[in-house]
C-alpha cells in the first residue's frame, strides 16, 4: 500500500473509532436515536477501512467490532420502535444561542411522514406581523409536503391592543391563501394559553420552548439569513419530541 493510501486508511481508522465512541457515550446516556446515527456512520466508516486495508489481521478485528456494532445498532432500532408504540419515545434536542441550521423545515421534516394529513398547533404568540410570517412558513412547509396536510388547527392568544385587527386579518389571509392548496386553516383564541406545542396525526408531538418563535431578527435587509432560515442566527431553546398513540385534539 502507497503512503498515501496507508495515511487515508489511517484516517478513515480515526474518524470510525472517534464516530464510534461518540456513539457509545450517546447509547449510555439514553440518547437513543442520536447514538444510532454515530452508530450508522461509524459502521460506514470501518466497512471503509476493512475494504481498505491489506492487513487480514485488522480485517479480521474490525469485521468483529463491525458484527457488535450492528447488533448494538438493531437493538436500539427495536427499542426506540417499542418506545413509541408504547408513548414513551422522547428525544431532547438543545438549540443553542446563535446557532444556525434549525429552519422550520430541518426541525419537523423527519416527522412528516406521507400519512400526516391534520395538525394541531398550540403556541399563544401567533399575534405580531413576524410572529404571523413564522406560522406562515410553517404553513408553507407543510403544502411543501411529503406530507399530505388537509387541516390545520392553531390555538393561541388573541392581541387586545392595537395590533387585534392585523392578528385577525393575517391569519384570515392565510387561511385563504392555504384554501386555495386544499388546505383548511381553523383558528381560534384562548386567554389561558400558555403551552406551546405541535401534533401531528401520525402521532409525533413536538414542544418548542420559545414555540415557533426561536429565530432572531436579521441584522438587515440584505444580511444572510434574512431569506434562508437555516443560517439564521436561534435564540437558545429546548425540542423535546415525544410519539404518543393518540393525538390531542383542541
Amino acid at each position: 500500500m502507497s503512503r498515501a493510501g496507508g495515511d487515508g486508511t489511517a484516517a478513515l481508522e480515526r474518524a470510525g473509532a472517534e464516530t464510534v465512541r461518540r456513539a457509545v457515550e450517546l447509547d449510555l446516556a439514553s440518547r437513543f436515536q442520536e447514538s444510532l446515527v454515530c452508530y450508522q456512520e461509524g459502521i460506514d466508516l470501518l466497512l471503509q477501512v476493512v475494504k481498505a486495508t491489506k492487513d487480514e489481521a485488522k480485517k479480521h478485528h474490525y469485521r468483529q467490532k463491525i458484527s457488535e456494532y450492528m447488533t448494538r445498532a438493531e437493538d436500539i432500532k427495536k427499542h426506540v420502535e417499542k418506545e413509541k408504540q408504547d408513548g414513551k419515545y422522547h428525544k431532547q434536542i438543545r438549540i443553542e444561542e446563535n446557532a444556525t441550521g434549525f429552519s422550520y423545515e430541518k426541525l419537523f421534516q423527519e416527522y412528516l411522514t406521507e400519512i400526516v394529513s391534520e395538525v394541531w398547533v398550540e403556541d399563544p404568540y401567533i399575534r405580531s406581523v413576524y410572529q404571523l410570517y413564522n406560522f406562515l412558513r410553517f404553513c408553507e412547509m407543510l403544502v411543501k409536503g411529503p406530507c399530505k396536510v388537509k387541516t390545520i388547527h392553531l390555538l393561541t392568544s388573541r392581541d387586545e391592543g392595537s395590533g387585534r385587527t392585523q392578528q385577525i386579518n393575517g391569519l384570515e389571509e392565510i387561511q385563504q391563501s392555504l384554501r386555495n392548496y386544499g388546505v383548511t386553516l381553523n383558528f381560534e383564541f384562548s386567554s389561558s394559553i400558555h403551552d406551546r406545542e405541535i401534533r401531528f396525526n401520525n402521532g409525533w408531538m413536538i414542544k418548542i420552548g420559545r414555540g415557533l418563535d426561536y429565530f432572531k431578527k436579521p441584522k438587515g435587509r440584505f444580511s444572510i439569513g434574512y431569506c434562508d432560515f437555516d443560517l439564521r442566527p436561534c435564540y437558545e431553546t429546548t425540542v423535546d419530541v415525544f410519539h404518543t398513540k393518540h393525538t390531542k385534539k383542541m
